[in-house]
């Protein structure tokens, strides 16, 4: 079944309590919502730089990320079309994750 991989941006982490609740709040709704779908729950994310070996791509916030399974992007985008961090103003982006043989 196709994973994938789901980036929150443009999150608020004012402080460390606020990140607490918001995570209990994600976990209890992911719980209910997504169940066998959730693969991997993730977390926050800090930039911590880049490397390359030319000009270097444009830096993205990236607040979080969790991945998750289902049979197509429709699929991915109706779990997902409740989740609580939109209600914060928060955007989630959602990308496929290519299976390829070594």
């Amino acid at each position: 079944m196709p994973r994938f991989l789901i980036t929150y941006h443009n999150m608020l982490y004012p402080d460390p309590d606020y990140v607490t609740a918001s995570r209990k709040a994600l976990r209890a709704w992911a719980d209910e919502k997504l169940g066998d779908a959730l693969v991997d729950f993730g977390s926050p994310l800090l930039l911590g730089g880049q490397l390359c070996s030319g000009q270097p791509a444009d830096s993205v916030e990236i607040s979080g990320f969790t991945i998750i399974k289902a049979r197509s992007l429709a699929e991915a985008r109706d779990l997902l079309a409740d989740h609580p961090y939109l209600a914060r103003g928060a955007t989630i982006q959602i990308d496929e994750c290519v299976e390829v043989d070594a």
